[in-house]
């Protein structure tokens, strides 16, 4: 059996799944402000989410493989997991808008959309330093992470509540309370992935 001795290798490809993450949710932003070549942005989004499941099937194959790992084996699992949850929560939200056939976005799922780019940008900074055991840092990221979760918790009531008042079809409500609630459980997903590089944190430093 051969046995990966760079600790590096793990953090390699947690460096391009958070990589693809930023450039998914920038797309994303993209697509709820203007849905305007909307196939174009979700095979974009698709294509990132394709490459971050093969990304996780190889961490899980390393895992397998290694011996030593540089920090323990589930939460290695956990992180790469709720990582390419994200892009497949984000990659649903936008299937499900051309699927259901909505011809305009609307100004919460902007919103949704643009506080779970800011909040990818966070988790990204977050590996980083997990790389650097720079953990100090990872805490103050993660306080922030749990804070841009709270905000789009709130978003997402709101968006719900605007949509049962203002919009008097049940059709189109069901189709927007479904995109909306991919988006705000990308960001719960987010939140996860705050919760395990905490558990790491508590462990190692």
């Amino acid at each position: 059996m051969h046995f990966f001795k760079k600790e590096s290798d793990f953090f390699e490809i947690f460096d391009l799944m958070g990589k693809n993450l930023i450039q998914a949710a920038d797309v994303l932003v993209s697509f709820f402000n203007d849905f305007s070549e909307m196939p174009a942005k979700i095979k974009n989004i698709e294509d990132l989410e394709h490459a971050n499941d093969l990304l996780t099937h190889d961490i899980i194959r390393r895992l397998n493989k290694t011996f030593i790992t540089p920090f323990d084996r589930e939460d290695i699992h956990m992180l790469a997991s709720r990582m390419d949850d994200i892009l497949d929560l984000m990659w649903s939200a936008v299937e499900r808008s051309q699927i259901f056939n909505l011809k305009a976005s609307t100004p919460e799922a902007a919103a949704l959309a643009k506080t779970l780019a800011e909040t990818t940008d966070l988790i990204y900074r977050a590996l980083n330093h997990l790389k650097k055991k720079e953990y100090a840092y990872i805490h103050d990221l993660c306080i922030q992470i749990h804070g841009f979760e709270n905000q789009n918790d709130r978003k997402f009531r709101e968006a719900l509540g605007k949509l049962f008042d203002e919009i008097k079809d049940p059709i189109m409500i069901i189709k927007w309370k479904d995109v909306y609630e991919n988006l705000e459980n990308a960001s719960d997903r987010c939140e996860d992935v705050a919760n395990t590089l905490e558990s790491i944190v508590l462990k190692y430093a």
